[in-house]
């Protein structure tokens, strides 16, 4: 559960990070298409709070219609980092209240597909931290594509854990 909640607190820590960088580059830089799967930068960075919110809905046991992946919540990064800020609240939320026998329960769960899936809590939590690794990746290219290596912030583990 510990790793949990350092996962968690590190996916704060990078969010801000890549967000605060963003900001630096403007608006404009944020929605220009890159060519990458989710358009712009803000579209990289919208797909991940999508995601998450999906995600969290299917942990607090929330049944509700799922928005498409793509959906675009916000296009002004301020408010999507409002948004964001409150998915990483309830991400550290949720890990400080992680029991083993919880992390080792069944999550049952349908994709927007509607094929239903089942698997340990522990291991939809792995694929959340992971997605969240691979597309802050992704912006973390598109951040270095925009405003070269100076503008792409470390968003390194290590990094995270040598401030905490």
């Amino acid at each position: 559960m510990r790793d949990y909640q350092s996962l968690a607190a590190y996916n704060a820590w990078a969010n801000a990070r890549l967000y605060d960088a963003a900001a630096a580059l403007g608006p404009e830089a944020c929605a220009r298409p890159m060519g990458a799967f989710f358009g712009s930068l803000i579209g990289t960075l919208n797909h991940l709070v999508v995601a998450d919110r999906i995600w969290l809905a299917r942990f607090e046991g929330i049944d509700a219609p799922q928005p498409a992946l793509d959906a675009m919540l916000e296009t002004d990064l301020a408010a999507l980092r409002t948004l964001r800020a409150a998915e990483d609240a309830r991400i550290v939320r949720l890990a400080a209240a992680l029991t083993p026998e919880r992390l080792d329960g069944p999550l049952s769960y349908a994709n927007s597909s509607g094929r239903v899936f089942s698997q340990t809590l522990a291991s939809a939590l792995d694929h959340v931290f992971n997605h969240q690794t691979h597309h802050r990746g992704q912006a973390h290219a598109l951040l270095t594509q925009l405003g070269g290596r100076a503008a792409a912030p470390s968003l390194d583990l290590l990094q995270f854990q040598r401030e905490s």
